[in-house]
């Protein structure tokens, strides 16, 4: 498959225009790249939620999942070194007051040659002095030097000013299954190796979100915890970063499109790590994450909360703390990789382009759309939507000619359209058209239920 031409304009516009996205408070002039997804979006995003837990919770053979709370004791983001070590270097432009990230300064400016994650803030300085590198609002060259933002949002709780404590709304969702090690380890019997999944909002106090979905300030992470024994966590490392990347491809991404990036700077307490990447709109980006966290959380946690984290096995009584392998992925990063990758303008044979969404069936918003020929065929066309909803998610339009309304699905990536028409009353039989191929074939009512049960499938 080519590169595709799509641009984030041209996503932002058919997001807002179907259904999918909408700017949020956008009746308020909008919040700083805040986003709500809409009637269509809502039930993409679900849907690549749903394939996600179905391949790495129900489909694993030991893995389970938690949804542990946003609010968590302070004391969690001290033993994770959230508090101390968790922030961006920014600069201020001194002429236009905008503010940006050092690193992204230097990734772009360089297009990529200069790699800013091997560099420390003096280091970062220098190469923005020394290749004056401009403001890319107003174009000027008189930057503040590097300061660090704590990216954590900051709350307190209690009903009075002597009662309230500091609390943080958490960064990522990995703690919530650190700290539910053990009881879940407990509460399912789980033998070592096992893992904890966990699907859940998360708040980062981004100076400079951008790029649609691509970062933004609220957004929702799918964390995978493996935990293992050390000596066995190179193994199940190389084999997450082949899950990661099936999965993605399962989804329906072109392997051109997509490329690991193994860390040039490693967190002090990563044994290994990388990343996918994916060729967004605005060029190549990190779409997911796999780490060796070695035994790094676990022990924090024990230390910080005085209560043993240690694992007793149960065959020959050895105790130890396990090593992590870590796969995470953003529900809202993916949303915008999937969204780039389905889009294409396709010019039909009498010159039309149609514009379509080649979503893989699993994850497109409506499995089907029940389209009654001429309005006097609604009756026998409610009454197969309503047996279908039973089953599946489909939707029912009658507005306009059938054509239109073959593009509107095609536009939100329906990959069946359904058409009841005059063959329906004397036979019983559909027409049923495919989005991307737009061929046509003719099933009954048993035939429709079995063809969506199959196709749709993931």
């Amino acid at each position: 498959m080519a590169a595709k031409a799509v641009t984030m304009e041209k996503l932002v516009a058919l997001c807002k225009a179907r259904g999918i996205i909408f700017p949020g408070s956008e009746i308020y002039g909008g919040m700083g790249n805040t986003w709500d997804y809409g009637p269509v979006g809502v039930e993409i995003k679900n849907n690549v939620k749903r394939a996600w837990w179905k391949r790495f919770v129900q489909e694993s053979d030991n893995s389970f999942g938690v949804d542990a709370a946003i609010l968590m004791n302070a004391r969690v983001w001290e033993a994770s070194g959230h508090t101390t070590s968790f922030s961006d270097p920014k600069m201020d432009c001194k002429e236009c007051k905008s503010r940006h990230r050092a690193d992204t300064l230097i990734e772009a400016h360089s297009k990529g040659k200069a790699n800013p994650d091997t560099m420390t803030n003096a280091e970062m300085e220098a190469y923005i002095r020394e290749h004056e590198v401009h403001c890319p609002i107003c174009g000027k060259f008189n930057w503040t030097p590097i300061r660090t933002f704590n990216l954590m949002f900051e709350t307190s709780r209690g009903v009075t000013d002597e009662s309230q404590n500091k609390i943080y709304l958490r960064p990522e969702t990995a703690q919530g299954e650190f700290v539910n090690f053990l009881n879940v380890q407990r509460t399912t019997r789980a033998k070592v190796p096992f893992g904890i999944a966990q699907v859940g909002k998360a708040f980062r106090n981004e100076i400079t979100p951008g790029n649609f979905i691509f970062r933004t300030i609220e957004f929702e992470q799918m964390e995978h915890q493996w935990f293992c024994k050390e000596g066995t966590d190179g193994d199940f490392y190389a084999e997450y970063k082949e899950k990661a990347w099936q999965f993605l491809l399962d989804l329906g991404f072109d392997p051109a499109h997509l490329r690991f990036k193994d860390h040039d700077k490693l967190a002090h307490y990563a044994k290994a790590a990388c990343d996918i990447q994916y060729d967004f709109p605005m060029g190549w980006s990190e779409l997911n994450g796999i780490h060796n966290r070695t035994d790094y959380d676990l022990s924090r946690h024990q230390e910080f909360s005085g209560k043993t984290l240690t694992y007793v096995d149960p065959v020959n009584g050895e105790r130890y703390i396990p090593y992590v392998i870590e796969y995470s992925i953003g529900a809202d990063r993916l949303m915008l990789a999937i969204l780039s990758e389905a889009y294409d303008e396709e010019t039909l044979e009498n010159g039309e382009v149609r514009n379509v969404m080649r979503f893989h069936p699993a994850i497109a918003a409506y499995k089907a759309a029940v389209l009654p020929l001429q309005k006097n065929l609604a009756p026998q066309a409610k009454e197969l939507l309503a047996k279908l909803k039973k089953r599946f998610n489909v939707i029912y339009d009658e507005a306009g000619s059938i054509g239109k309304r073959y593009r509107r699905q095609d536009e939100i990536g329906t990959p069946y359209c359904i058409t009841v028409d005059f063959d329906t009353l004397e036979n019983g039989t559909v027409t049923v058209r495919e989005r991307d191929s737009m061929e046509q074939i003719r099933l009954d009512e048993d035939g429709v239920i079995a063809f969506l049960t199959e196709k749709t499938a993931f």
